[in-house]
């Protein structure tokens, strides 16, 4: 196979998967991971991926660039799926508290798992506006499920504007799982949408800890808006360690970091 073809289908796992590992596209192409690398940078140079540790992933080409909830499940499944069994570590089954769960892939992977908890545990108390979150929750035995109203936004099936906001900052979970389309060292978390942004604004503003659940995709990320900075990141689960500036900023804010 030529560099040409080999470097086309990587570009199309990127696409699909949203993250590719040098180690499994070696195996798969049988060709060392030295050639990978070289693929990888080159396809990086004409901005068609973004290298981060171990692989690479879409490189977003604007800040307001945002996928449909359906783009986005198909999207890196495995790692969103070892994340949230990793945040849920934050829940074991004596947890006696409340939980907000943000609209996102990550947040209903989160959602699916809290669906199968065993019968008989304590009760636990979910809070969410995302109507993905709350038709996976919906009659779960041993949950309570409150689903906060608003305005629809279709391309996330979650509530959003002033009536979800007020809602939120009139709450206190003690724990508040919040997804983020960007995570840098300079600006923060950040989204595509203003309207989205406002709420995971508010989800924060009320939590009593943050657990702020992300991809390796979504690292050295900078969309359109910033809703948070790091220094209000309790804890960051993802599934590949933050690295250079990030990294170092999480420290900086005190932030713990989870690894999935």
């Amino acid at each position: 196979m030529y560099a040409t073809e080999r470097q086309q289908l990587i570009e199309h796992l990127v696409t699909a998967e949203g993250r590719v590992a040098v180690v499994d596209l070696a195996r798969r192409f049988r060709v060392t991971t030295e050639t990978v690398r070289r693929d990888l940078d080159q396809l990086e140079s004409t901005g068609v991926v973004r290298r981060v540790h171990g692989g690479a992933v879409p490189r977003t080409r604007a800040s307001t660039a945002e996928p449909s909830l359906a783009e986005r499940s198909a999207q890196s499944s495995e790692a969103k799926l070892a994340i949230a069994r990793r945040a849920l570590d934050a829940v074991p089954a004596d947890f006696d508290g409340s939980v907000y769960l943000d609209a996102g892939t990550t947040a209903a992977a989160i959602a699916h798992l809290l669906a199968q908890r065993p019968a008989g545990l304590r009760a636990l108390e979910v809070v969410t506006h995302s109507m993905t979150v709350a038709h996976l929750l919906a009659g779960a035995p041993g949950l309570s499920l409150t689903a906060i109203g608003g305005r629809v936004r279709g391309l996330t099936a979650a509530a959003v504007g002033a009536q979800t906001v007020d809602t939120i900052s009139r709450l206190r979970p003690d724990i508040a799982f919040v997804g983020t389309n960007g995570l840098s060292a300079g600006f923060g978390l950040s989204t595509p949408d203003p309207d989205e942004a406002a709420v995971k604004r508010a989800i924060i503003g009320a939590a009593r800890r943050t657990f702020v659940v992300a991809d390796a995709a979504k690292h050295d990320a900078e969309l359109l808006v910033s809703f948070a900075a790091l220094g209000q990141v309790d804890v960051l689960v993802s599934d590949v360690a933050p690295e250079g500036a990030l990294a170092d900023a999480l420290d900086e804010a005190d932030a713990e970091v989870w690894v999935a």
